[in-house]
C-alpha cells in the first residue's frame, strides 16, 4: 500500500494481533470484494514462504496465488452493528449495577465564587474511631498492585451501608448531620487525594448538614479562593430540569491534626441544606465525564453518515486492564497528491483521570471541528487532526485523580520504553513519531486541569538555547488565544520553561522530537479572575463598555461551567485559523508585541541589576507536584514569565540539559545572530488556499470612517476579540538610549 494513499492516513493501527480476540465480540469487518475469486488467509497455507498471519490474503489469479493485505478493519469499539465495548475493572473493585446519568444543563446566570466571612469553623476530629462508621471501602482495595481485570469487577454481593437510623444519609459514606469523609487514594498508591464524586440518599430538606473531607495533601487549594463544591439532585433534574450547580456555605480549606509521619493532612469543610427529602444526590470536585460518556459520544459520531466520512475512529491500543484507548483522525478525505501537503495538529486529554474539565474542552473542540460551519470545513480541508480524547481510561473508570493502574503518573513517562506498563503514552509517542515522518506537525496540545490557579492558560517550552526568534514565536499561539478569549484565557499566567522533573511530560518530549508549538493547556477547576476592569481602557465611552459586557460577559469572580469549558474548544480552532492565516498581519503584530514585551522586560532587569544571575531573575518556576503546572507560586506574574530564560548582555543562557531517554532532540541548532532579522522574514504559507480563506478581517485594518459605519455590536466584537494591538508597549526614549548604551552592537536596528 502506498504511503500516499488515502487509506493509510485513516489506518494508524498500532494495536497488536493478540488483542483481536477481545474485538471480535463487538467489531465488524469491512466487506471484502472477492471479485469472484478464491480467497484464503496466509495461515491456511502450509507453504513456509508465507508467514502465519491473518493480515495477508491470497487471491488465485491467472493460475497462481497472489498475496495482498487485508483491508483495514473498522476498529471502532463503538460499532453501529453491536453494543459498546464492555468496561473492564480490576477484579477486586466493587461496581454498582445502576447506570448513573446526569442531564446537560447550564445555569442561566454565572455562579459566583464563595466570599469568606471569617466566621467559618474548622472541625477537628481528634478521635474519629469513637464515631459511627457508616461505610468503609478500605477492604476492597487491599491489593498492592494491579493483578487482572474483568467486566463488572468484584462479583461478590456488594457491601451495603449500615442502615440503623432513619435520619442518617446513606452514602457510599455517612453520623448525624455531620459527616467526616475520607477520600480513597489512587489505586496502588498512598497519595493523590484530590478528586471526589459520591452519592448520598435518604436526604431531609431544611436541615443543615456539614461535610468534611479530612485527608487532602496539598497545602493550598482553590477552595480558599472561592471555589464551591458541585451538587446534583435527581429530583431537581426531573422536576425543574436543573443539573449540576455550585453550592455550599461556611466553606474552608485548612490544615488539620490528622498528620502522620510528619506529613500534614488538610481538610475541606462545607455546610448545605438539601432541597428535597428522600432524594438521591451527588457531590463532585468537578463536572464528571466518564469513559462511558466518551464511548457514547464516539458512537454518535460513528452512526452519523456525515461526520463519519471525515472522522475515522480507531483503537490506538489497549490499557493494562484491556480497556480501549481511541484515536480519531479528522480531515477531509485525502487525494493521493494531497497526502503530504496537509500539516498535522495533535490534541490529547485525560492523561490525569481526575482532570475532567479537560474532557469538556475536548468535547467542545470535537463539536466544533466536526460541525458544518465554513471555518470547521476550512480547518478539515487544511489540516489532519489526530485526537486522543482519553489517554487514561483505566484511571477514569476506577476514579483515580492522577495515576493509571500501574500506580504511576503517565505524564512523567513519555520517555519510557516500558510499553506494557504505559501503553497509551507509548503508543501515542510512537504514532506521533510515525506521523512526523509523513507530514509536518505544526502544533501539539495536551489538555489538563489545574487545582491551584484560576483561569485557563498554557505551558510551553523555552527554546532560548537555540534562537531568540523561535523563543518568541512559541508564544504567538497562546497570545492569539488570549486575544480571542480575553475573559477566560490568561496570557500572563502562561509559562515557557522546562524543569528537569518535567522532561518526561508530553509537551517536552514532543518539543524535543521537533514540534515547535508544543503546549499543555491548563484549565482551572474554579473560574476566572479576568473581567471588565482590565478592558475599560479599550473604549472611550461607557456605552462601548456596556456593549463589551453583552458580547463577552464579565466572568470575573464566577465559576466556569461546562459551556465555558466547551467554548475553549471553539477558541482553540479560531486561534488556529488566525495562526495559519495566509494574511500574516495578525501573526506579525503578535510577534511585534512579544518583541516589545521582551525588550521592555529585559531593559527593566538590566537597569535594576545588570549582574543579576539567572536564578535570581527566573520567577515562579514550575514545581513537580502539579499536572504539568506551577504549584509553588500562584500570584500573577504579568509578563515576567516571558523572560524566565534571559540574556545577560546579549548572550543566551542554555535552559536545560538533555535527559537520558529514547527521545532524540531533533530541533535544529540556530545561531542567535538571526534574532532581529528573523522577525522580518516572510514566513511560508502554512497550507491555506488564499482563495478559500474567509477570516482575514480584523479591527487593526479598519479606518476610523469604516468603524463608524459598522454596527455597534460588530464593532465591539471585533475590537474585543480581534484587535491585536491592545497590549502594545511604548518604550520611553530614555530606555531606548539605555538599551543603546548597554548593547551597542544592536544600535543599527530600529528598536
Amino acid at each position: 500500500m502506498s504511503e500516499d494513499s488515502e487509506k493509510e492516513d485513516y489506518s494508524d493501527r498500532t494495536i497488536s494481533d493478540e488483542d483481536e480476540s477481545d474485538e471480535d465480540t463487538f467489531m465488524k469487518f469491512v466487506n471484502e470484494d472477492i471479485h469472484q475469486c478464491a480467497l484464503l488467509t496466509a495461515d491456511s497455507i502450509s507453504d513456509p514462504f508465507f508467514p502465519r498471519t491473518t493480515q495477508i490474503l491470497l487471491e488465485y489469479q491467472l493460475g497462481r496465488w497472489v498475496p495482498r493485505l487485508r483491508k483495514p478493519r473498522d476498529l471502532y469499539g463503538v460499532s453501529s452493528s453491536g453494543p459498546l465495548s464492555p468496561t473492564r475493572w480490576p477484579y477486586h473493585c466493587e461496581v454498582i449495577d445502576e447506570k448513573i446519568e446526569h442531564i446537560d444543563w447550564t445555569p442561566s446566570n454565572p455562579e459566583p465564587m464563595y466570599i469568606p466571612t471569617g466566621l467559618e469553623m474548622e472541625p477537628l476530629y481528634a478521635n474519629s474511631k469513637q464515631e459511627t462508621v457508616v461505610y468503609l471501602a478500605e477492604d476492597a482495595y487491599k491489593e498492592p498492585c494491579f493483578v487482572y481485570s474483568r467486566v463488572g469487577g468484584n462479583r461478590t454481593p456488594l457491601k451495603q451501608p449500615v442502615d440503623n437510623c432513619d435520619d442518617t444519609l446513606m452514602f457510599e459514606a455517612r453520623a448525624e448531620y455531620e459527616y467526616q469523609l475520607t477520600v480513597r487514594p489512587d489505586l496502588f498508591t498512598n497519595k493523590h487525594t484530590q478528586w471526589y464524586y459520591f452519592q448520598v440518599t435518604n436526604t431531609q430538606a431544611g436541615i443543615v448538614y456539614r461535610f468534611t473531607i479530612i485527608n487532602f495533601t496539598k497545602p493550598a487549594s482553590l477552595y480558599n479562593r472561592g471555589m464551591r463544591p458541585l451538587f446534583y439532585s435527581e429530583k431537581e433534574a426531573s422536576a425543574h430540569n436543573i443539573g449540576w450547580q455550585r453550592i455550599g456555605d461556611q466553606i474552608k480549606y485548612y490544615r488539620n491534626n490528622q498528620g502522620q509521619d510528619r506529613h500534614h493532612h488538610f481538610s475541606l469543610t462545607w455546610t448545605f441544606q438539601f432541597p428535597h427529602s428522600k432524594d438521591t444526590c451527588y457531590f463532585a470536585h468537578c463536572y464528571p465525564y466518564t469513559y462511558t460518556n466518551l464511548q457514547e459520544y464516539l458512537s454518535g459520531i460513528n452512526n452519523d453518515p456525515v461526520r463519519s466520512k471525515f472522522c475515522k475512529i480507531r483503537v490506538l491500543c489497549h490499557t493494562i486492564a484491556r480497556n480501549m484507548v481511541y484515536i480519531l483522525t479528522i480531515t477531509t478525505p485525502l487525494k493521493n497528491n494531497e497526502s503530504r501537503k496537509r500539516k498535522a495538529v495533535i490534541l490529547t486529554a485525560r492523561v490525569h483521570p481526575g482532570e475532567t474539565n479537560s474532557s469538556w474542552i475536548m468535547k467542545g473542540f470535537l463539536d466544533y471541528i466536526l460541525g458544518n460551519s465554513s471555518d470547521a470545513k476550512l480547518l478539515r480541508d487544511t489540516f489532519v487532526f489526530k485526537v486522543v480524547p482519553m489517554l487514561n481510561p483505566d484511571g477514569v473508570i476506577v476514579g483515580n485523580y492522577r495515576c493509571s493502574l500501574a500506580g504511576r503518573d503517565l505524564n512523567r513517562n513519555y520517555t519510557s520504553l516500558l510499553k506494557e506498563s504505559f501503553p497509551s503514552v507509548w503508543y501515542t509517542r510512537n504514532m506521533i513519531r510515525r506521523l512526523m515522518e509523513k507530514r509536518e506537525v505544526i502544533l501539539y496540545c495536551d489538555l489538563h486541569g489545574h487545582s491551584k490557579k484560576e483561569n485557563i492558560f498554557m505551558y510551553g517550552c523555552d527554546g532560548s538555547d537555540r534562537c531568540k526568534a523561535l523563543y518568541l514565536q512559541q508564544r504567538i499561539f497562546p497570545l492569539m488565544l488570549s486575544k480571542n478569549c480575553p475573559d477566560k484565557f490568561s496570557f500572563s499566567s502562561c509559562k515557557f520553561n522546562i524543569q528537569k522533573s518535567k522532561e518526561g511530560t508530553g509537551r517536552v518530549v514532543m518539543w524535543k522530537m521537533g514540534i515547535r508549538n508544543s503546549f499543555t493547556m491548563e484549565a482551572t477547576f474554579c473560574g476566572s479572575t479576568l473581567g471588565l476592569p482590565a478592558k475599560k481602557k479599550m473604549f472611550n465611552s461607557p456605552s462601548r463598555v456596556d456593549k463589551l459586557i453583552d458580547v463577552l460577559g464579565n466572568k470575573r469572580g464566577t465559576h466556569f461551567n461546562t459551556k465555558d469549558l466547551e467554548s475553549m474548544g471553539y477558541h482553540f480552532c479560531d486561534s488556529l485559523l488566525d495562526y495559519c492565516d495566509p494574511d500574516r498581519t495578525k501573526y506579525y503584530q503578535c510577534l511585534k508585541e512579544l518583541e516589545e514585551m521582551e525588550k521592555h522586560i529585559s531593559l527593566e532587569k538590566v537597569i535594576d541589576d545588570s549582574d543579576t544571575s539567572l536564578k535570581e531573575i527566573t520567577l515562579d518556576l514550575e514545581t513537580s507536584h502539579a499536572s504539568d503546572s506551577s504549584e509553588s507560586n500562584d500570584s500573577q506574574t504579568d509578563l515576567l514569565n516571558l523572560n524566565s530564560q534571559v540574556c545577560d548582555k546579549g548572550h543566551l543562557v542554555q535552559g536545560h540539559k538533555e535527559s537520558d531517554s529514547d527521545v532524540t532532540d531533533t530541533r535544529p541548532s540556530i545561531s542567535d545572530d538571526c534574532i532581529f532579522d528573523y522577525f522580518r522574514r516572510q514566513l511560508p504559507n502554512q497550507g491555506y488556499d488564499k482563495n478559500s480563506v474567509k477570516k482575514v478581517t480584523f479591527m487593526g485594518n479598519k479606518t476610523d470612517s469604516e468603524v463608524k459605519n459598522m454596527s455597534p455590536e460588530r464593532a465591539v466584537k471585533l475590537n474585543s476579540t480581534k484587535n491585536y494591538n491592545l497590549f502594545e508597549i511604548h518604550i520611553q526614549f530614555e530606555l531606548h538610549l539605555c538599551f543603546e548604551k548597554l548593547f551597542p552592537e544592536k544600535k543599527k536596528f530600529n528598536i
